[in-house]
């Protein structure tokens, strides 16, 4: 059951040490939104976003995340959607729904890592080093170059 039904959203750099209820935190620098969870329990819920995993949209006003979240490794199993600042309660999951996720879920993450079309055959060769004449060639060039822009 959810208990706080509606979220003020902060945008902050790192979040807070102690997070307080009601609140959603998010970094947009490390791309990930925190809060402590809707039904009251206290934990606290990370969500990252990534093409994988959560997508965040702000409006100007209010914040909304989807897909859902699913709370299943917690106790209270707590499952809701945040829309416009608000928690939106959604129906518990059975264990074949949040295993049939997690192996969705799995699979989209090792899609999307996966380099498409690369093998090592394909993979392009380091470059050889200078010679030390090419090198002090370039560095003269550099120099001309800076001494005339520096005048």
């Amino acid at each position: 059951m959810i208990r706080y039904i509606h979220l003020e959203h902060e945008f902050v750099e790192n979040f807070p040490d102690c997070l307080q209820r009601g609140v959603i935190y998010i970094s947009m620098q490390y791309a990930t939104a925190s809060h402590l969870c809707c039904c009251g329990c206290g934990a606290e819920v990370v969500t990252p976003f990534s093409p994988t995993d959560w997508k965040m949209t702000f409006d100007g006003e209010s914040i909304s995340l989807w897909p859902s979240i699913g709370n299943w490794n917690l106790k209270c199993r707590s499952h809701y959607i945040l829309r416009d600042n608000r928690a939106c309660e959604s129906a518990p999951w059975t264990l074949e729904q949040i295993e049939a996720e997690r192996r969705r879920d799995r699979s989209a993450k090792a899609s999307y890592s996966k380099p498409i079309g690369l093998d090592s055959s394909t993979l392009p060769l380091p470059l050889p080093p200078l010679p030390s004449s090419e090198i002090r060639e370039r560095k003269g060039i550099l120099h001309s170059f800076f001494g005339w822009w520096n005048r």
